[in-house]
């Protein structure tokens, strides 16, 4: 089945950088928008980043000029550059991606999420 897993979270001091990368798996046919989200605690989900399939981005105003997300078409694969991290982004962040899934002889698109990577930025 279709998966999605998060990676290159962790621990990172006030500007530092973290680069997060999602990676997918399944009996995927194609792959349209993906995207970064994040819920820090008592916060609801929020949208940081996302990358249509043609490539063109939208961010959250909170990082604008600080993240950079982007995609390797051929990896199906997606990435989220963090730099001048701030204590305000600690979150989990989520990947997510609108996927079509082959089920026998149909293509059935939906949402999928990532389990979450933490990203903690503290001295």
């Amino acid at each position: 089945q279709v998966q999605l897993v998060e990676s290159g979270g962790g621990l990172v001091q006030p500007g530092g950088s973290l680069r997060l990368s999602c990676a997918t798996s399944g009996s995927i046919f194609s792959i349209n928008d993906m995207g970064w989200y994040r819920q820090a605690p008592g916060k609801e989900r929020e949208l940081v980043a996302s990358i249509s399939s043609g490539g063109s981005t939208n961010y959250a105003d909170s990082v604008k000029g600080r993240f950079t997300i982007s995609r390797d078409n051929a990896k199906n694969t997606v990435h989220l550059q963090m730099n001048s991290l701030k204590s305000e982004d600690t979150s989990v962040y989520y990947c997510n991606a609108r996927i079509g899934a082959r089920q026998g002889p149909a293509i059935l698109w939906r949402d999928y999420w990532g389990q979450g990577t933490q990203v903690t930025v503290s001295s």
